[in-house]
């Protein structure tokens, strides 16, 4: 059996296959890895560093932020800042943009991410993971980076990636030529190629979706579960977990599709286009999926807000299609 690969050593067999070759780019994904070496270990020993439980502060969306948020949040923010690779960081616990020394004149690339997603799962010791997507920037190097840099489409993503944090640490990214995996052998503190071109399978059986949420989700959702109930030609079967990484990642080893529909009361839902929706579109994508919301696809959208929502329908090709056949009804 030959050496199995480490993330750096595959990073630079591909760096001449991204759409433009650059150092920098290379740099940015090693120090991803390296802060989601950091927030792993943080995880993993959460609940004897008295690290669980709330900080006692919420995030711009109002929401609860629990310790290993804030802890997540700043490895991060810590780690990309200090490289010379990025112009500016947006994150989806903090209100405003965060701009790199000089004005983010120097660097390439645009950072959005979701430090720790799933965080209401920290207490109870469930799956939970980071999401992160990068753009090459708008504005001329040289010149201060402004608003036009990160609210770009889903297609003009260079990469994008999650780490899941559960019985191992994984990392799944994808530069646009297909999606692998990397599972972290915490005995030597490497990334090491596991999942190598992951592809969402032909035919998915389970649906991912909040059972709370049937009351009150609009009336295309209803009828896809009154389809998929009605149809014993495929065992059809719920699964959530309520942590987006890990319910995404499930069905894309074993086929599926997870839903965040629009409301009657949030008709844009829950879930944020640029920090969630566009980088996981990207992966799935990538991986023979397919990403929508409510209207068409996720990739095409043009954001306009930094923390802005949108309806997420993404998953196995066959389940998707149902789903765009109620949502056109």
């Amino acid at each position: 059996m030959g050496k199995t690969k480490t993330l750096g050593e595959f990073i630079m067999d591909r760096q001449a296959a991204f759409p433009f070759v650059s150092g920098q780019l290379t740099r940015l994904l090693t120090d991803i890895s390296v802060a989601s070496k950091i927030v792993s270990h943080q995880v993993n020993r959460a609940g004897l560093a008295g690290i669980l439980g709330e900080a006692g502060s919420t995030n711009v969306q109002n929401e609860a932020q629990q310790k290993l948020d804030v802890l997540a949040d700043d490895t991060f923010m810590r780690i990309l800042s200090a490289g010379k690779s990025v112009a500016g960081i947006g994150s989806e616990e903090q209100d405003e943009v965060f701009i790199c020394e000089e004005e983010g004149r120097r660097g390439k690339y645009i950072v959005l991410i979701d430090p720790l997603d799933g965080s209401s799962n920290i207490d109870v010791n469930v799956s939970i993971g980071t999401i992160f997507s990068i753009y090459k920037r708008i504005t001329p190097i040289g010149e201060p980076i402004g608003e036009v840099d990160f609210l770009q489409k889903g297609t003009e993503q260079v990469a994008a990636g999650y780490v899941l944090y559960g019985s191992s640490s994984m990392l799944v990214y994808t530069t646009g030529t297909g999606v692998n995996g990397f599972t972290l052998d915490p005995a030597v503190g490497e990334f090491f190629l596991s999942h190598p071109m992951m592809i969402f399978p032909d035919v998915g059986k389970t649906y991912s979706l909040n059972g709370a949420l049937l009351d009150i989700c609009t009336e295309p959702t209803r009828q896809f579960l009154r389809r998929c109930q009605a149809d014993d030609s495929l065992d059809y079967r719920a699964r959530y977990i309520g942590s987006l990484v890990a319910d995404f990642h499930r069905n894309l080893i074993h086929g599926g599709i997870y839903i965040y529909p629009s409301l009657e009361h949030k008709p844009n839902g829950k879930l944020r286009l640029l920090y969630e929706c566009s980088p996981l579109s990207f992966i799935a994508e990538q991986a023979g999926g397919v990403a929508l919301h409510d209207n068409g696809r996720i990739m095409d959208v043009q954001p306009t807000e930094l923390h802005q929502r949108i309806p997420y329908y993404v998953g196995s090709k066959n389940l998707v299609d149902v789903m765009q056949e109620c949502l056109s009804s």
